[in-house]
């Protein structure tokens, strides 16, 4: 017999152990005359009566007595055989695919998946350093990394992050040359180290906020780069002031390499989220990335700054 009669063997051993056309088709998802079809056809190839209809019952001929007593077994066999294979899955496995800007894919999903992953040697996490608003569905991402103000509203998303803060920091040495700034009028005296973006072309402002008045300042200075790590290395080596996450420059504050000025004009921003198509049926790998990643603490009650295209540094 072909394998492609099989489907009509499995249809009748549902029929003969459920002794019903409308529970066996309930069962395999089909129609009860879909289901009447499969059976005839099969008792036409074998020319031989298997099932005794009524209209009140359906039971199993000698013949069909026969045939559901030698080939069921093997398909309940075949059934254990593939249950014992995707046990030895259990593991999730496979690529996952996510597009992050520099700050979060160095601060956020490395330290947190580099810890994660070694339980799950079998998951490979593809990370994409951009800045593009890139369209994870058409690009064939599983998921992307943003601001929370940024998320688009058809997708899942799930915070992996507190809320942020910006910093504007310099070197010791560059300030032992130049007054430190007390209001953002004061950084057009500056050497800033300004970011350029794809998104945008421009450079970047410098978005401040105190109490309700917001400043938006576009600073000037002998460097420009289109990613965030050169700018903190460039602030290190002297070379001006720099508009960075804070969490990228805490250690060097506290280390005394960098010194941190304008922080009170410097408020809290909607922290990162992962996000993904809700239509898209999550992988047992993406799973496994998504609970990696996920901020534990409770989300802080803060005064969101608007940050605007500046948000897009971090």
């Amino acid at each position: 017999m072909p394998r492609d009669n099989y489907n009509d063997l499995l249809a009748f051993i549902q029929v003969a152990q459920q002794g019903s056309f409308t529970k066996a088709a309930a069962q395999m998802g089909v129609s009860p005359s879909a289901l009447s079809h499969a059976i005839r056809a099969l008792e036409a190839r074998l020319d031989v009566r298997l099932l005794t209809r009524t209209t009140r019952s359906v039971s199993t001929t000698d013949a069909g007595e026969k045939l559901l007593a030698s080939v069921a077994p093997h398909f309940e066999d075949i059934d254990a055989k593939l249950i014992a294979v995707s046990e030895l899955r259990k593991k999730p496995s496979g690529t996952v695919r996510i597009t992050a800007s520099e700050f979060a894919a160095t601060y956020l999903i490395w330290p947190k998946l580099s810890k994660a992953l070694v339980d799950y040697p079998d998951i490979t996490v593809e990370v994409t350093v951009d800045y593009n608003r890139t369209d994870i569905v058409s690009e064939r991402y599983d998921a992307g990394v943003r601001l929370g103000d940024e998320l688009a509203k058809d997708m899942i998303a799930v915070r992996i992050s507190a809320d942020q803060r910006i910093a504007v920091v310099g070197s010791a040495a560059y300030f032992a040359q130049r007054a430190k700034p007390k209001t953002p009028a004061d950084l057009a005296e500056h050497n800033c180290i300004n970011l350029r973006l794809p998104t945008h072309g421009g450079l970047l402002p410098w978005d401040f906020q105190k109490g309700k008045k917001a400043v938006k300042v576009r600073v000037t200075g002998q460097w420009i780069y289109n990613s965030s790590t050169p700018i903190l290395r460039a602030a290190l080596a002297d070379q001006g002031l720099a508009f960075l996450p804070e969490d990228m420059v805490l250690e060097h504050v506290a280390k005394g390499e960098l010194i941190r000025v304008l922080e009170d004009w410097c408020q809290p921003y909607s922290g990162y989220h992962l996000y993904y198509p809700s239509r898209r049926q999550s992988s047992g790998a993406l799973a496994i990335v998504v609970e990696a990643l996920r901020h534990e603490a409770p989300a802080r009650r803060t005064r969101t700054h608007k940050t605007g295209t500046s948000a897009e540094v971090r």
